[in-house]
């Protein structure tokens, strides 16, 4: 049997919950799973994936310049043109199932 190391990783209670809840369903440890992203990180010579910051959007009025904040009222006036439209019954089942 080949010699093992141990690894300890801190992170949030809520993370660990639902990813070890996805790899169960995957059949697949913990464990397996992050020898795999090391064997990935090895064979890569980096990280698997890609890392980047994510787009920034304004998140207050006070914050949008006159024009992003005319593109979004525009936008949005589109969609309701359009039919994309979303009952507040909707946008509340969306949330729930989110979290």
């Amino acid at each position: 049997m080949a010699r093992t190391s141990n690894v300890y990783v801190r992170l949030e209670p809520s993370v660990k919950e639902q990813s070890e809840a996805i790899l169960n369903q995957l059949g697949m440890p913990m464990s397996n799973a992050i020898a795999l992203f090391l064997q990935q990180v090895i064979l890569q010579r980096g990280l698997p994936f890609e890392v980047k910051l994510p787009e920034e959007k304004p998140v207050a009025l006070g914050a949008m310049t006159d024009e992003q904040f005319n593109a979004i009222i525009e936008q949005g006036l589109a969609d309701y043109e359009n039919g994309k439209v979303f009952s507040a019954e909707q946008v509340r089942a969306k949330m729930k199932s989110n979290n």
